[in-house]
C-alpha cells in the first residue's frame, strides 16, 4: 500500500497535535515539526506509532530557510514526496504595537509568516510535477478583523489569508488546492494565559457558547485535504460564529 505524506509544522502539542494525530488515525505517514521541545515532539512521534504509521519528528526553526531545506531533504529521502502541506507553526505576541521591540517583530514573522513561504517554496515543485497537493495553512480569525494588542500577530494571520488567495489561482491549473482555516478561540495552551473571569467573558461572546476543540480543527483541516478537488483559494472561519 502506498501510504500518502504529510507534514505538520508546529505539531508537537495544541492544534498542530491534533491535526498529525488525526491524519496518523487516517493511515498517512506524518512528519511532525517544532522549534524546540524535543521531548514533546518525542511523546507525540510515540503516540502517532501507535497508529501503525510511520513517524518522522524534526526539530528546528522552519522560519529559517535552510533549517526548513533540511526537513525537505529528510523527507524526500524517507518518504519521496509530500502530498499535504500543514503549515500551523505560529507563536502571539500581546502587548502594546508601541511597546514591541524589532526582535519581537522578525520573531513572530519569521515564525508564522516566513515558515509558510518556506515549506510551500520546497513543496510546490513536486506537487506541480505531480499535478496533486493539497496545502493548509492554519489562520485566525483576527488575520480577518485584527485584534487590539495582537497587531503583529494579526498582520502575520492577514499575510497568510492573502498568500493562500493568491497561491491558490497560481496553482489551481496544477491540480494543488490551497485552503486557509481562520480559527476562532481554540482550547488550547495559547490561550491559558487568561483569568477564569477573562475566559468566561470570552465564551460569553461566541454564539457557540464554548471554546472549539482542537480535535474539530484537525478533522475540518483532514475533509480540506482528503475532498474538494474544486474548493480553493478560501480563508474559512471556524470559530463558532464568533467573527
Amino acid at each position: 500500500m502506498n501510504r500518502k505524506t504529510v507534514l505538520i509544522t508546529g505539531s508537537s502539542r495544541g492544534i498542530g497535535k491534533a491535526i498529525a494525530i488525526k491524519f496518523a488515525k487516517k493511515g498517512y505517514n506524518v512528519v511532525i515539526n517544532c522549534i524546540k521541545n524535543a521531548d514533546l515532539l518525542e511523546q507525540t512521534k510515540k503516540e502517532i506509532e501507535s497508529y501503525n504509521v510511520s513517524c518522522l519528528a524534526f526539530v528546528g526553526d522552519v522560519g529559517n530557510y535552510e533549517t526548513a531545506k533540511d526537513l525537505f531533504g529528510q523527507i524526500k529521502k524517507l518518504y519521496g514526496d509530500l502530498d499535504v502541506l500543514v503549515n500551523n507553526a505560529g507563536i502571539s505576541y500581546i502587548g502594546l504595537f508601541s511597546d514591541m521591540k524589532i526582535e519581537d517583530w522578525n520573531r513572530i514573522v519569521a515564525t508564522n509568516l516566513t515558515s509558510v513561504f518556506n515549506c510551500c517554496t520546497l513543496a510546490i515543485p513536486d506537487m506541480v510535477s505531480n499535478k496533486s497537493g493539497k496545502i493548509i495553512n492554519i489562520s485566525s480569525v483576527w488575520g480577518n478583523v485584527g485584534a487590539s494588542c495582537e497587531v503583529a500577530y494579526s498582520a502575520t494571520k492577514g499575510a497568510i489569508n492573502s498568500l493562500t488567495m493568491a497561491l491558490a489561482k497560481e496553482l489551481a491549473p496544477s491540480n494543488i488546492q490551497v485552503n486557509a482555516v481562520a480559527c476562532g478561540a481554540i482550547d488550547t495552551e495559547m490561550n491559558q494565559f487568561l483569568e477564569d473571569d477573562e475566559l468566561l467573558n470570552l465564551i460569553n461572546e461566541i454564539p457557540s457558547n464554548r471554546l472549539g476543540k482542537a480535535e474539530e480543527v484537525a478533522d475540518f483541516v483532514y475533509h480540506l485535504a482528503y475532498k474538494n478537488g474544486y474548493l480553493t483559494g478560501q480563508v474559512i472561519k471556524l470559530d463558532g460564529g464568533w467573527i
